[in-house]
Parts: structure tokens; C-alpha cells; sequence
């Protein structure tokens, strides 16, 4: 037991994340996510105290089998909502033989009554000093239930542990952060919902990161990199000595900003994740996003695409204002605005945020059947159609957009054919796995 252990002992400790069943290619034992590599596991391993002499196991479920039979210490999970029953499961049966278990991430700290069911200790929202407090009480028998810290210092931090993720197992292995939280209040978001605040790293520190990256090639997780404009130009001055190419999330509005693009393109930024979110005006006041409505998103995808920066264009399905021919119209709107890599996500109330609490005193929300809120599936009762209408037309929309005469016409032509053609090509594998989801609408959620 962990109680027992002393520092001179070596602490076996892993790290899981479970398995979210989404955005991987699979061929036989091989498995490969679409997504970039997380930071949480490789970010925890490296705050591991190093006086604790810790042998660190992480695992990404999504590409790798959790070692159920071989034994640990202390067992940590992160999870969001969508993998928080799994998690549980996880949970549970590590306990049952005989290992520590702490639960973390976004869906712990938006229900952590629940989260300690299945847990020993819980650790509310970032991680940074609380991490490594808990580990600490763990060796010395003094574990308490929940760890939670409202300060927070981004400076200093370890590298996280790239050497222990799986190699080739992410298309984009090399992630980094500078930021953390949102200054935005989108009524869907779990990250408005949880007290995180907006904070940021020291531009030289993310630097000195960078630079130690032999790749070159970075990904930003950061939600809105570009959310302080001030901030985010100290940092694209930063880089561009570094001479790296690099994707991010931004919000449609910097296309406004020249003299910030300009910085960004220079930078070596080659894509952008922007929520354009929907076509209407009322939706996207509906979801507090009303500032997208300010801009062209006709003009802003030209103007990134003249840069040479390849667009993922996200788009919500199901809002309120939506009628039945918004499926129809937003394929459409993708296929005319050549949209390089576009994505589809039903709208999805998650917990505790204010589009949860409006639907469920509304006795909209089907269920809370926690593998569902995904954004791939329908969990609530949709204004002007039934649940069933919008399921439908959700999997039709990805369908239609992902057929290679829609992607042909998209990506041909894009100075960066390779990239988006075959970012393309990892989606329309994914709606092949789509249209095989054999339980689209939860039980419960019947109507």
C-alpha cells in the first residue's frame, strides 16, 4: 500500500487517459490518433517529485491497452465528460486491486461529489501545485479527499515528459501550451464553466520549451491563443528566429487584426482551428458568440487561405435557432466558403455550464448519460426537430461534406494540398465508423 512506502522506494505510478472513441485510424494492432498529443499525462509525469523515485506508466487509451494486470501504487485518471464512466470503470478496478486512485480533469472538477465514488482523492482544476501535494500526503499516508488550489503560477514549469508518450501515435506529437482558460463566455463551453480564469505563461519560458523540440513542427492546445493580442504578439515576435511551423485555435475576429496575422504568418503558422460555429446571426447570439457575427467569414477564410494557412472550420449542429434545412445549408456554406478541413459537432450541453442549467430547467436534457455528451451525439430535445431528425442529419451533413467530389473541390488548389487532402481523408474514415454507431440516441433519450 502507498501508505507504507517510503522516498527511497520506488513509487509505481501510472497515468491514464481514457479511451474518448473518436478521431483515431486503427489497422489491426495498430492505432493512431488524428489529434495532437496531450499534455495532461506527459505534463503530470514531469511534476512528479523527483525525491519520490517514481517508475511513470501513461497511457492514452485511445491508442494504447491499459496494463490491467500488472500492479501500481497510485493510479491517476483524467477525464472529461465523455470518457468520465469509463474512467469510473477504471477506477473501480484498480482500487479493487489494491492501488491508490485520483481523479482529475475537467469533468472532476465540474462534479466532484460524483468523481469521489470511485476515487481516494480528487484534484479540482489545475494541477500544477496541487499534484504534486497530493503524491507527497499519498507516500506519507496523509491523503485527503480533494485537492484544490485557487492560485496559480504558470512560471517555472517542468517540460513535460515527451520521451514517455507512445511514439508515432499522434500525428501531431509535439504539443505546447502558452496559455490557459478563456476570456469568453460561449454558453456550450466547459472551460467557462470551471473558475480557471485566463492566465499565461512567460513568453521566454515557452520559448526556451520551443526551442528544445527537435521537430519542426508545434501544435498550440491553447483554447484562444490569440485571446490577449498583446500577449500573442510578444510571443509570434518570439518565434520567428525559431523558424518552426506550428497549428493553434483562434477565434474568426483575428482576421480584423493585420498587423497580428501578419506576425502569425511569419511566426510559421500553417493552421487554424476557428469556431465559426453556425450561419445565423440569433445562433450565434443564442450561444453568446455574438462577436462572430461582426465578421465575413467568406472574407476571413480568404484572407487566411491567401496567407497560406490551412482552416479547420468547426460548425454546430442543433442550436435553437436551427431549422430543419440548416444541415443542408451549412454543407453548402463549407463546400462555398472551401472550408479545408471542416468539422461537425452537435450541440452539447455540457455539465454545469449555462447551456446545461437553461435545458435541464427547460426538462429538455434526454439523459445524463455521461459517453454520450460527446458532441457526437444527440442529448437533449432540439428546438424545431426531433432527436432522431438532427442525429440524422448530422451523420447525412459529414456524409456530403466528406465525398471525394466535395473534397476535391475544397482542397484543390490549397498551398498545402498535401496536408488538408489527407486531413480530409483521416475524417472520412471517421464517418465510415460514424454511420457503424450502432447506439446513436441513449435509451433513455427516446421519444
Amino acid at each position: 500500500m502507498m501508505s507504507s512506502l517510503s522516498y527511497s522506494a520506488r513509487m509505481r505510478l501510472l497515468l491514464i487517459m481514457p479511451d474518448a472513441n473518436i478521431h483515431r485510424l486503427s489497422l489491426g494492432p495498430i492505432k493512431m490518433s488524428f489529434r495532437e498529443a496531450p499534455l495532461t499525462l506527459t505534463t503530470l509525469a514531469a511534476l512528479v517529485p523527483s525525491e519520490l523515485n517514481a517508475d511513470i506508466t501513461i497511457v492514452d487509451e485511445s491508442i494504447q491497452s491499459i496494463p490491467f494486470n500488472k500492479q501500481f501504487d497510485l493510479v491517476g485518471i483524467s477525464c472529461l465528460t465523455g470518457t468520465a464512466y469509463r474512467a469510473y470503470e477504471i477506477a473501480d478496478r484498480f482500487r479493487s486491486a489494491g492501488a491508490k486512485v485520483v481523479l482529475g480533469g475537467v469533468h472532476a472538477t465540474l462534479r466532484p461529489d460524483e468523481a469521489k465514488l470511485h476515487a481516494d482523492a480528487v484534484v479540482l482544476g489545475f494541477a500544477e501545485s496541487t499534484w504534486p501535494e497530493m503524491l507527497r500526503d499519498s507516500v506519507n499516508g496523509g491523503l485527503k479527499r480533494v485537492y484544490a488550489n485557487d492560485s496559480v503560477d504558470l512560471s517555472q514549469l517542468p517540460i513535460p515528459r515527451r520521451d514517455l508518450q507512445k511514439r508515432f501515435g499522434y500525428m501531431a506529437p509535439n504539443t505546447v501550451f502558452a496559455t490557459r482558460g478563456c476570456k469568453g463566455a460561449c454558453e456550450f463551453c466547459s472551460v467557462a464553466a470551471v473558475p480557471f480564469g485566463w492566465h499565461t505563461r512567460p513568453v521566454h519560458e515557452v520559448i526556451d520549451e520551443i526551442r528544445q523540440i527537435r521537430s519542426n513542427r508545434i501544435v498550440f492546445n491553447d483554447v484562444s491563443i490569440t485571446e490577449d493580442r498583446e500577449y500573442a504578439r510578444e510571443l509570434f515576435a518570439a518565434m520567428v528566429p525559431l523558424k518552426k511551423k506550428w497549428g493553434g485555435l483562434a477565434t474568426v475576429g483575428i482576421t480584423a487584426d493585420d498587423e497580428l496575422l501578419g506576425l502569425m504568418r511569419e511566426s510559421g503558422c500553417i493552421y487554424l482551428l476557428i469556431g465559426f460555429e453556425t450561419l445565423e446571426r440569433k445562433g450565434l447570439a443564442g450561444i453568446n458568440k455574438d462577436f462572430n457575427s461582426q465578421v465575413d467569414y467568406a472574407s476571413a477564410v480568404q484572407k487566411l487561405q491567401s496567407l497560406g494557412i490551412i482552416v479547420q472550420g468547426c460548425f454546430i449542429l442543433g442550436l435553437d435557432h436551427d431549422q430543419k434545412n440548416v444541415f443542408e445549408k451549412t454543407v453548402q456554406a463549407v463546400n462555398d466558403l472551401k472550408i479545408d478541413i471542416p468539422r461537425f459537432a452537435i450541440y452539447t450541453p455540457y455539465p454545469e455550464t449555462q447551456a446545461f442549467k437553461r435545458l435541464k430547467e427547460a426538462g429538455r436534457l434526454l439523459h445524463e448519460y455521461w459517453p454520450h455528451y460527446d458532441t457526437q451525439h444527440v442529448v437533449f430535445q432540439p428546438e424545431n426537430m426531433t432527436p432522431q431528425e438532427l442525429d440524422a442529419g448530422f451523420r447525412w451533413a459529414y456524409r456530403q461534406t466528406f465525398s471525394m467530389a466535395s473534397i476535391a473541390r475544397r482542397t484543390l488548389g490549397s498551398k498545402h494540398f498535401p496536408i488538408s487532402f489527407l486531413g480530409n481523408v483521416a475524417y472520412k474514415l471517421y464517418v465510415r465508423r460514424l454511420q457503424h454507431d450502432v447506439t446513436r440516441i441513449h435509451p433513455e433519450g427516446t421519444v
